[in-house]
């Protein structure tokens, strides 16, 4: 473990802990993308946002956290690409279009809801994406965020770009809990993006130092992480393909 991964670790055991201490999380939550009380309240206060009503296709991770958040963008008729837990097949996003689900939009959020109602689809068959909700243990004012530890969401948003489907256009947000926005300076490396709006259950607080990869980092990647995610895998064995 590096010093910057240290680092991070310390700013999520420091968030869990206090997040379990204060009851603002249910029993369990060390070590997972929390759900939060307020989730609702704060997807409701998102939903009355501009950036919100402007948007017309929204990418979330899957997360129980964000659950309202995925619901209230269904419920507004916005076109919703939902990662594939651990992004585990080769069409890593679940389409959910509210246009032709025959569910409520309660359960077509929901993962287990997705996985049996919503089409997996792969970059080459998305639309652009006008804004990402991303879950998040901690944020700070400056944007800086960190996940759980998986790197999952960084390896989404780095495939989008990479795609073009993410672009300067478009909103990354992060919906969390108060006690999730943190003063402590979070360090981030090449791989890390920055969120653009962090969003709680009392404010709205814009981020004023966007920070983005220009795509997948592959120095940064194990051969054992692009293994076990079927897009990377593929993605690596056609560039081999075009040096030979």
């Amino acid at each position: 473990m590096t010093s910057i991964d240290q680092a991070k670790q310390a700013v999520r055991d420091q968030v869990w802990r206090l997040l379990e201490r204060e009851g603002a999380v249910p029993r369990g939550s060390y070590g997972k993308i929390p759900g939060f009380d307020g989730a609702e309240a704060t997807a409701e206060r998102l939903a009355g946002l501009d950036l919100w009503k402007r948007a017309g296709t929204v990418k979330a991770n899957p997360d129980w956290a964000q659950l309202p958040v995925r619901i209230q963008a269904l419920k507004d008729g916005k076109l919703l690409y939902m990662a594939v837990p651990k992004m585990a097949t080769l069409q890593p996003f679940f389409l959910l279009d509210p246009a032709s689900l025959d569910v409520p939009p309660e359960q077509a959020a929901e993962k287990k809801g997705a996985a049996q109602v919503a089409r997996r689809v792969g970059v080459e068959d998305m639309r652009p994406i006008d804004l990402v909700i991303c879950g998040s243990v901690a944020v700070n004012r400056s944007g800086a965020r960190i996940g759980k530890g998986a790197g999952y969401s960084d390896l989404e948003v780095a495939l989008l770009i990479e795609a073009g489907l993410v672009t300067d256009q478009t909103a990354i947000v992060a919906p969390v809990h108060q006690l999730q926005v943190v003063d402590e300076n979070i360090p981030e490396t090449e791989h890390d993006f920055s969120v653009d709006l962090i969003v709680t259950p009392d404010e709205v607080i814009e981020c004023p130092n966007r920070r983005r990869p220009q795509g997948l980092v592959w120095e940064d990647l194990s051969p054992e992480k692009i293994g076990a995610i079927p897009v990377l895998a593929a993605l690596a064995d056609a560039g081999k393909d075009a040096q030979e």
